[in-house]
């Protein structure tokens, strides 16, 4: 079983368009969407909630009024004013360091697990998917992320697919580091544009840092020849390999409208194009 994740240096790239496309052309294979703060894989694979979680994280403090005598003590030490003049917390301020549920003298402060969100596991007309969604203003959804990736890898497992197919969150940040545990190669979507580059550039050293296999691809490289000739070149010097170039097509756009992949959409160009790559994947060892 191959474990491959779709990245991106920054949202808007491609990467959840390429990553259903390959959902589309692989055989048997499992998809994980690991960009929980924005998952959006599911606009396109349309999945069937089979099993919906609760995903819990981070923790509260909660003032049992009928025991808090008022001494004002938890108001003192909360550095983050969390606590109000009714000795009510305010859930949203309150960073769950639970120091005040260690001084208050009558140990009328619990800490209460926050349920940060939902996890599912679904089936789409391509296989089983699992997802998540991160609750608003909801943090450690890096927790989430390894979580979706662990259980995709567990379905994977118990039907015997091929592959595995991440849809990571775009950047370099926490999301991004908890998927790439155990990836077997980490493509980068990138655009024709000197911003596109440097950020490819970013991602790419986090790949590197986790020593994780990485392989670039040129969205929309058409759009500008020169910038993509740039990229090329930056390929050579890093010895990246870069494993395809994807071409620009409005067909691509309106396939999302549609609600469906591109490679459902169209037989153009760009369909082919994104075979060619798929089939190169299919070879890598």
């Amino acid at each position: 079983m191959k474990q491959i994740i779709i990245i991106s240096g920054k949202g808007g790239t491609g990467k959840t368009v390429i990553t259903a496309a390959f959902a589309a052309l692989a055989k048997n294979a499992c998809f994980a969407d690991c960009d929980v703060d924005a998952a959006d894989l599911n606009l396109l694979l349309k999945p069937e909630i089979k099993q919906r979680h609760e995903f819990r994280s981070g923790q509260t403090a909660i003032i049992d009024q009928t025991q808090c005598n008022q001494c004002n003590i938890c108001r003192e030490v909360c550095r983050f004013d969390a606590i109000r003049e009714n000795f009510v917390v305010d859930p949203i301020t309150c960073e769950g360091c639970a120091f005040c549920s260690h001084v208050c003298p009558k140990k009328a402060i619990t800490m209460q697990e926050n349920i940060a969100g939902e996890w599912f596991v679904s089936e789409t007309r391509f296989g089983p998917m699992v997802h998540a969604k991160l609750g608003i203003a909801q943090e450690n959804s890096g927790k989430l992320v390894a979580l979706v990736r662990k259980k995709a890898k567990e379905i994977a497992q118990l039907r015997n697919c091929d592959w595995v197919i991440v849809d990571g969150a775009p950047g370099i940040g926490c999301p991004v580091i908890a998927s790439l545990s155990e990836i077997d190669y980490a493509l980068i979507v990138t655009e024709p544009t000197l911003s596109g580059l440097h950020d490819a550039d970013r991602v790419i050293g986090v790949t590197k840092h986790f020593r994780v296999p990485t392989k670039l691809i040129v969205n929309k490289y058409d759009l500008n020849i020169d910038m993509t000739k740039k990229i090329e070149e930056y390929c050579e010097t890093n010895q990246i390999d870069l494993i395809g170039k994807i071409s620009f097509d409005d067909s691509v756009v309106k396939s999302m409208v549609d609600g469906i992949t591109v490679i459902e959409y169209t037989n153009g160009k760009v369909k082919q194009e994104i075979i060619n790559i798929w089939e190169k994947i299919k070879q890598l060892k």
